[in-house]
């Protein structure tokens, strides 16, 4: 696989990756920066895993479901399965590389962007798109359950075409 010029920014490394080991020195190579992601948050570069980040990571922020990339592994002639897929977006997403978004409770999206956003969901084309404006807050927070805390607020706001 060849560096196709993408550069990974700061904002796809996670604060707490960066935290757990050394910082990955990012150098513009996605096949490098991969393997500096995987090492800083403890995974082991594997084969597919590197294979499959340089297909995520190296195309900028973007938004995929397992069988999206499956399919872009199909065309790259990357030998795996979807099972594999599905282990490798689970373990990229407990390690803090992908962000998990789900839609409907039926379509899981995984986004290359961990910073805090929130998304557009596109009924007609089945696309998740970033919300641009960072300030979008909720106005009130509901009470938490005794003995709970709020780890993160996913907010997708459904559009649809006009009728």
């Amino acid at each position: 696989m060849s560096d196709n010029g993408s550069v990974l920014n700061d904002d796809t490394v996670n604060p707490a990756a960066r935290h757990a080991g050394r910082e990955p020195a990012l150098t513009g190579c996605p096949w490098h920066d991969v393997n500096e992601m995987l090492q800083a948050a403890g995974l082991r570069p594997t084969r597919q895993r590197m294979a499959l980040g340089w297909l995520l990571f190296g195309k900028g922020a973007r938004h995929l479901t397992a069988e999206m990339l499956y399919e872009e592994a199909t065309l790259a002639k990357v030998p795996v399965s979807l099972a594999t897929v599905y282990n490798t977006l689970n373990q990229l997403t407990d390690a803090g590389l992908l962000r998990q978004v789900s839609v409907d409770g039926t379509k899981t999206y995984f986004d290359t962007n961990v910073s805090t956003h929130h998304h557009f969901y596109l009924e007609n084309n089945h696309e998740l798109v970033d919300i641009p404006d960072p300030h979008l807050v909720l106005q009130e927070m509901p009470e938490v359950p005794e003995g709970y805390e709020i780890a993160r607020v996913d907010m997708v706001v459904r559009l649809r075409k006009k009728r």
